[in-house]
């Protein structure tokens, strides 16, 4: 199938579709001109060979429920065999309508009201919600920002803050977002041991794996060793790598039968069973049609971020870029401004008339960073970097 829509550049009008992105900002409390560059989804088009997929989907007309055959798990375990060296099994494989959704069912699947669930701050805000929303207690082991500009963990907080709090589940993000951070087969060794001496779940949300710059490359937890297949649970989608978040479909991956057992139950619990027609033919298309868009986007992403790169070099300098490793979701450093919260989101939203994310709602050790969103075409990308460039020189 001849692939079409490699034009990254394309202007794409997204207002007025019912877009998150593009049509939220005044209920969300924003002015309604801001260019928006928060949310985790791309400005471009999906694959052509994947919308040609879902045509044929379309025109057949009935969308009755659906059940993945070999030709889907097939697919989705050539994907990752291919990409990351991941083998996995069919029986180990079952679709959840996203990633957040999977970690619900496993904070109620292996932890009571009241028991400690630990994340990794700045981390994605979901996380947390989703712990305080299930009523567990909160345990957050902050990562630290190095001399060497890259976030790290505090193994030392990390095992300490497990046993003093007998924590139940660790949700770990891999690749990290928002810091960008793609883990080394050594700190994944080391989280492994810590949790499995502790008897404690790792659910590794992986949905980013797809995303790495220069020689980083993206290692699954169940590649580190067997440990991890004992205690782990590795989320994965091709929502991030193809752009079709909005079609709600992944694929979690769970080696211990026990493990896979007990997150199955909770999931027939939620009232959840069949995935969305839809979503279902697109995964296949995307891991199966989809190679030569995925490439040119790797590309297009890789020279999005050195104009980042490059811009903040050359116009402004107290505005430090996170290196990332991993992920299309840029961490930006304002510190050197010593604005408050309030002051930091006043520069951006109605100065600078932008909508990013601000570091704060990661928890509190974000305050003074924001997230910008990269996927987007190079205008708009130049265009979000002017804005914020011209509010700074205001300040002065």
């Amino acid at each position: 199938m001849k692939e079409t829509n490699l034009d990254f550049d394309e202007y794409i009008e997204r207002r007025n579709t019912d877009c998150l992105k593009y049509d939220f900002a005044v209920r969300r409390g924003k002015p309604a001109d801001v260019l928006p560059l928060w949310v985790a989804d791309m400005d471009f088009r999906a694959p052509s060979t994947v919308l040609t997929k879902i045509k044929e989907r379309v025109d057949h007309g009935i969308f009755g429920y659906t059940e993945p055959r070999d030709d889907y798990y097939n697919t989705v375990i050539d994907w990752f065999k291919r990409h990351h060296d991941l083998t996995v099994e069919r029986s180990q494989i079952f679709t959840t309508p996203g990633i957040v959704y999977a970690i619900a069912l496993a904070i109620r699947a292996f932890s009571l009201e009241g028991e400690a669930v630990l994340i990794q701050q700045p981390v994605y805000y979901p996380f947390s919600e989703l712990v305080r929303d299930n009523n567990r207690k909160l345990i957050s082991n902050d990562l630290y920002l190095g001399d060497d500009g890259k976030y790290h963990i505090d193994f030392e907080d990390f095992e300490k803050k497990i046993k003093e709090n007998h924590v139940k589940l660790f949700v770990l993000c891999s690749p990290h977002n928002p810091v960008g951070r793609v883990w080394n087969y050594e700190e994944l060794e080391r989280i492994i041991d810590i949790c499995y001496e502790n008897q404690v779940i790792i659910f590794s949300d992986e949905i980013h794996c797809d995303f790495t710059f220069s020689n980083n490359k993206h290692i699954s937890l169940y590649n580190v060793n067997e440990k991890a297949k004992e205690i782990g649970i590795v989320a994965t989608s091709p929502a991030k790598t193809f752009n079709l978040a909005g079609l709600q479909i992944s694929n979690i991956f769970v080696a211990n039968s026990d493990i896979r057992y007990k997150l199955r139950k909770e999931k027939a619990a939620s009232g959840y069973s069949q995935p969305n027609t839809i979503g279902a033919t697109a995964c296949v298309a995307a891991y199966k049609y989809g190679e030569e868009w995925y490439e040119a986007l790797l590309d297009y992403l890789d020279a999005n971020l050195e104009f980042v790169r490059t811009y903040l070099e050359e116009n402004l300098p107290q505005v430090k870029l996170i290196e990332p490793e991993g992920t299309y979701l840029i961490w930006l450093d304002f510190r050197e401004f010593n604005l408050c919260v309030k002051d930091l989101e006043d520069l951006i939203v109605n100065k600078a008339k932008l909508w990013l994310d601000s570091g704060e709602i990661f928890g509190k050790i974000g305050e003074g960073f924001q997230r910008i969103n990269i996927a987007t075409n190079r205008a708009i990308l130049k265009e979000a970097l002017e804005r914020i460039r011209k509010a700074v020189k205001e300040l002065e």
